[in-house]
């Protein structure tokens, strides 16, 4: 190809791109380093520091600690005033890096994010032979970096505008009703519920083992293990019936038989049951997914969900931007007649399934 058939504003253009993401690659184990040090948590709140200030409020090495500053600063993260030589970070920022509690927390994607760079080889198998990888068989940062990732969005939501969002259940919730968390892995989502509902029974599920377990340390640690039974099941087999309400957050797409775990659920509520199910929001088309929300959940569902649906039966690989029509079918294909869509976030999409 001629030079002349290259539109070259369009190649710098798109070379600009590709810089800007291979220094977001290149500065996220620094992410992890910041948060395992403290050191967004030595800044926050404390106005213009100095490297050395820094190091010091943090127990770390200020030569490393300066590298690390300028990092942050060229990334946009902090901010630097060179007449004074010092960084600041954000009140803004600090709610995302440095409050654990805040709905807008971002740090424990990164330690989902390292788990990948480990599962590469079998990935790239996963690629070639079309069998796919189970959540299992991943690497151990996985599973917390999941939990983590998805937990301050819950905080924020779960409790104060999704199940307010669901006809009649948060009153049911308040009163005394029976809940069951279908793929509840660390079980974020059951404590969260427990904690504000607590004339309620919580009941979690989830096939992996390793997941259960810290689920129920979780439970001990939060007060809350005495309304909160975990157990190892999968959603077409667990046990129960005449819930109130059955929970599935963020990882119908991820069952290889979507259909079937439906048809279980519906077999297990409550005459007047309610079945939520939380999803990465997404639209219908893939054209309308294009942003950087769809970015970040096609990449996930390429390297995550799409092959642990393709390990299991059936194997339907909804992926992780299948969209509410999609998701409705699966739903309808299972038996339940009313599904509406009963709110979102530019995050999340919160689907009501109704018998």
């Amino acid at each position: 190809m001629s030079a002349t058939e290259i539109d070259e504003a369009k190649l710098e253009a798109f070379m600009g791109q590709a810089v800007t993401d291979m220094g977001a690659v290149v500065s996220a184990p620094l992410m992890l380093i910041g948060e395992k040090l403290g050191l967004y948590k030595a800044m926050a709140g404390a106005g213009p520091l100095s490297s050395q200030e820094v190091a010091e409020r943090s127990g770390a090495a200020e030569r490393s600690v300066r590298e690390w500053l300028a990092n942050q600063a060229a990334g946009g993260y902090v901010s630097y005033d060179p007449e004074t030589d010092r960084y600041t970070l954000p009140d803004e920022h600090a709610l995302a890096l440095a409050d654990e509690e805040s709905p807008f927390y971002i740090l424990g994607a990164y330690e989902l994010i390292a788990s990948l760079f480990a599962d590469e080889q079998q990935i790239l198998e996963a690629f070639r032979s079309g069998e796919g990888m189970g959540w299992h068989e991943h690497d151990h940062r996985l599973f917390r970096g999941t939990e983590r990732f998805f937990r301050p969005g819950y905080r924020g939501n779960l409790v104060p505008e999704w199940i307010p969002a669901l006809e009649g259940v948060q009153e049911k919730l308040e009163a005394g009703a029976k809940v069951a968390d279908v793929g509840c892995g660390h079980g974020a989502s059951t404590i969260i519920m427990a904690e504000a509902f607590p004339n309620s029974e919580f009941f979690g599920f989830d096939y992996h083992q390793a997941s259960i377990d810290r689920a129920r340390e979780a439970a001990r640690e939060a007060r809350v293990e005495d309304r909160i039974t975990f157990a190892v099941a999968t959603a077409k087999d667990y046990p129960g019936t005449d819930y109130d309400l059955v929970c599935v957050f963020d990882c119908l797409h991820d069952m290889g038989d979507p259909v079937g775990a439906s048809e279980h659920i519906l077999s297990t509520l409550d005459a007047d049951g309610t079945w939520m199910i939380v999803e990465p929001f997404a639209n219908d088309r893939i054209e309308e997914n294009l942003n950087p929300v769809g970015r970040v959940f096609y990449g996930a569902s390429t390297v995550i969900c799409t092959p642990a649906s393709l390990d299991q039966e059936v194997g339907l690989a909804l992926g992780a931007q299948a969209g509410e029509a999609r998701l409705t079918d699966v739903l309808k294909q299972g038996g339940f007649t009313r599904v509406r869509r009963a709110t979102e976030t530019p995050f999340n999409l919160i689907l009501e399934a109704r018998p």
